[in-house]
């Protein structure tokens, strides 16, 4: 049986310029948690509906699970890995996660906060109905999406320097 040929590949994975050899086939959600041992970067479903393994690959929201690594070569990618500050603290929606309780088992967070961040760096100040459409090709089973969408309008109004205000229920 014939060995298949692999490919080297570099990219810019949040902010180091990584390499690897990979099979033609390797998906990217795989190059990211098994070659790069980043594995924030959840595998859901594998057919682009859930959004656990979106990421940010020159500055758009691409789910990781159907773009092969090959077609990420040269490509600048940020992971929920590379999604704190600087210094390590939690950036304005990873607090807002945390402090609106965004999130319960977890596992579609890491997708979910890369394309609140992404929607946010679009659209500064959305709705809460352009949160709902930015957000609506991640899928969460626990939260009910209420906490989620706080948690994005917290970081928002942090972002922007003006007080949160939760609305009356």
């Amino acid at each position: 049986m014939a060995k298949t040929q692999k490919t080297h590949v570099t990219m810019k994975v949040n902010g180091a310029e990584v390499e690897g050899l990979v099979e033609p086939r390797t998906l990217l959600v795989h190059f990211i948690r098994e070659n790069l041992q980043l594995t924030g970067t959840h595998i859901g479903c594998e057919t682009t509906h859930c959004g656990a393994c979106t990421v940010d690959i020159d500055g758009m929201s691409v789910k990781s699970c159907t773009m092969f690594a090959v077609q990420a070569a040269g490509s600048e990618i940020t992971t929920i890995e590379g999604v704190a500050n600087a210094d390590g603290s939690l950036s304005a929606l990873q607090e807002g996660f945390r402090m609106m309780h965004g999130l319960q088992c977890g596992f579609c967070t890491p997708g979910m906060i890369l394309r609140a961040q992404r929607l946010l760096q679009e659209n500064p100040s959305p709705t809460e109905a352009e949160i709902r459409m930015g957000i609506s090709g991640n899928i969460c089973r626990c939260t009910g999406y209420q906490n989620i969408v706080k948690a994005i309008q917290y970081a928002a109004a942090k972002i922007n320097g003006v007080e949160f205000q939760e609305a009356a229920e």
